[in-house]
Parts: C-alpha cells; structure tokens; sequence
C-alpha cells in the first residue's frame, strides 16, 4: 500500500482515485471546487479544498510524505506546471504530471516532474490498434519499440504446439501466457497445444509483432 496526494478531480482524476481506492492505497485528494471534493469522499482517505498553486497550502499537506504526487489537472496548464513545480520545491519524492501535448510534457519536466502521462494520446494509440486489427485484444506499451500484445489464435496454428509454431525462432516474440475465460495461464512449455478458445500474451517488437499477425 501506497500514500499518494492527488491533485485535480476533472474525469481523468476522479477515475485514479477510483482505481486507486480498489488498489487499496491511501489518498489524498485536492481539488479547488467543492462538488468534485464531495463527490470523491466515500473513496478517498481524506480530500481537502484548495489551491495547488498556492505553496503554503500544499506545504500544510507535508507532501515530503506521499510516496507520489500525481498533478491530473487537465484544463489549466498554467496551474499543473506551477503545481508540478512547488511539489519538487515542498521536496516530493515523486511527482507524474499529466501532459496534452509533448510540449506541455517537456515544461512539466523541466520544472520537477518525474514522470508524464497522456491519457488522450496514450489511448488513442490503444483505440488505434485495438480496433483496426484482427487479431489486437489489448496491449500494453513498455517502451518505443517494445509491447505485450494480447492476440486471438491465428486459424492457421490452431491444433498445433507452441514448439511447432516456434516464434520466437522466426520473429523473435516470446510467448508468455495464455488466457482463456479471463484465466491466466502462466503454465505454458513447447508442448502446449494451441486452441480457438484462447487468447495469448506475446511480448516483442512493434515491428515483429506488426509482421507476425499481419497488424
């Protein structure tokens, strides 16, 4: 479990607390209008009205204690780069920013953020993928070049073993798990036969991954 300040309650912040409320860490969370504050109460530790632009309001939060301050502001990105700021001035351990633009993303670093996120960019990519494949149930992305895809069986391997695909020989992806029903297995050797009802986690290249299941 972690201590986490959480400052902005627009749609993007009030969906963190959320999921960190079911990830069962602490929060506090701050926003400067009281309907927002209100709203997240029942899933928050505790939430305060205030402006974060304001050093002495988050300096009376002691946020040297939070294990990471996330700034999710979204509309003002005069106040998220201020507030950034005065969190690794007040001596924040860690501070993510949530950007829009890649020049918001390098203000933001360069004035104390650890981290950027963009949740508009970040799922645009998904939908992007997700819904112009065949194959792409989910992805996550590890880095420029590198994802764990989820993909169907491709008809051709159905009956077949891991081994005899083999592609990690050809493509160089490795195969991490497969799922079926929603259940993980992690169980998996060359002998494994693959099935219509499964999906698979695979991890490799973009490139690879694009030439392997033709995305």
């Amino acid at each position: 479990m972690k201590s986490v300040l959480l400052i902005g309650l627009g749609r993007f912040g009030k969906h963190i607390a959320l999921n960190l409320n079911q990830l069962g860490h602490e929060v506090m969370a701050i926003d400067h209008r009281e309907e927002r504050i209100n709203d997240i109460l029942p899933f928050v530790t505790n939430a305060q009205i205030g402006d974060s632009t304001n050093v002495d309001f988050l300096d009376s939060l002691g946020v040297r204690n939070f294990d990471v301050c996330i700034v999710a502001i979204g509309n003002d990105f005069q106040s998220s780069l201020e507030t950034t700021s005065n969190l690794k001035e007040l001596g924040a351990k860690m501070v993510v920013s949530r950007a829009a633009r890649d020049v918001q993303a390098k203000f933001l670093l360069r004035n104390g953020a650890d981290e950027v996120v963009y949740p508009e960019k970040q799922l645009a990519k998904w939908t992007a993928i997700r819904y112009t494949s065949n194959h792409i149930r989910d992805y996550v992305e590890l880095d420029d070049t590198h994802a764990i895809f989820e993909v169907t069986i491709p008809k051709t391997w159905i009956g077949k073993s891991i081994g005899q695909i083999d592609i990690r020989k050809k493509y160089n992806i490795n195969i991490m798990a497969l799922k079926e029903n929603g259940k993980m297995n992690v169980a998996i050797s060359p002998e494994t036969i693959f099935t219509e009802d499964k999906t698979m986690l695979v991890l490799g290249e973009y490139k690879a991954l694009q030439k392997c299941f033709h995305i």
